[in-house]
């Protein structure tokens, strides 16, 4: 494989290709030299292990020297998935799917928010598409708020969010299996694909409670809406009165 390969000045790795499908990948050093195969869960052979909560059927527990992760590739929801699982319209490198994920992590990550580390993620070009993977850090020890409905979660679930909105960070799709309780009660965020930094409006910010409702209530009827208004009034604390 004829590959490109440079280092920026906070340690990521960015390894291109022209061998079709060309591409390209960021990559954390510790994964050490960056490999597209990484992104393939059929790589680490009968050590990959899926993710059974949540998702659309494309996530992967897997692990190698020294690391953990959890691997994802993109997958469309809704009736376009009938047109096409994982393909998407290219616009360009920083427009891809894993790019702006892996550095909105990034951002994140240095800015001390509670969401796992991104560990690579790539591209993969067909012409005016493309597909994309991610891997990230995998968390130890934790459980859906999903799984948690009659635990005092709220407050650090309401934290996490209210940490999220002051850095100006949008997520997409803020559910039940996307707030993660770990062993000492500390509320993890995970899943920023197609998640937006630079500000985020009281309407956005109402949006993604109310769409936290949503899931919850889903997922555990009363019990979910019950959880949910504590978590609603203990972010409202944290953001100030009149905030949401």
């Amino acid at each position: 494989m004829t590959a490109e390969l440079v280092q920026d000045a906070s340690g990521i790795q960015r390894l291109a290709w022209q061998d079709p499908p060309a591409g390209a990948m960021l990559c954390d050093v510790r994964l050490g030299a960056p490999d597209p195969r990484l992104l393939d869960p059929a790589f680490y052979g009968d050590c990959v292990r899926p993710v059974d909560a949540g998702g659309r059927q494309a996530a992967w527990f897997v692990e190698g020297e020294g690391w953990q992760g959890v691997l994802r590739g993109y997958r469309r929801g809704g009736l376009v998935a009938k047109l096409s699982r994982d393909a998407y319209f290219w616009q360009g490198e920083s427009r891809t799917r894993s790019f702006r994920e892996y550095r909105l992590l990034a951002m994140m990550r240095e800015r001390g928010l509670s969401v796992p580390a991104p560990l690579a993620a790539a591209y993969w070009r067909d012409g005016l598409t493309y597909r994309a993977a991610i891997i990230v850090e995998r968390i130890p020890d934790v459980r859906p708020l999903a799984h948690l409905l009659d635990e005092p979660v709220w407050d650090a679930a309401a934290t996490a969010i209210a940490a999220m909105h002051r850095l100006g960070v949008w997520h997409a799709d803020l559910n039940a299996f996307n707030i993660l309780l770990d062993g000492r009660g500390q509320a993890w965020l995970i899943d920023f694909d197609r998640g937006t930094e630079g500000g985020v409006s009281a309407q956005r910010r109402r949006g993604n409670l109310l769409r936290l409702r949503r899931s919850l209530e889903k997922v555990g009827g009363e019990r979910g809406v019950a959880l949910w208004e504590r978590v609603d009034r203990a972010y409202r604390g944290c953001m100030g009165d009149g905030a949401g």
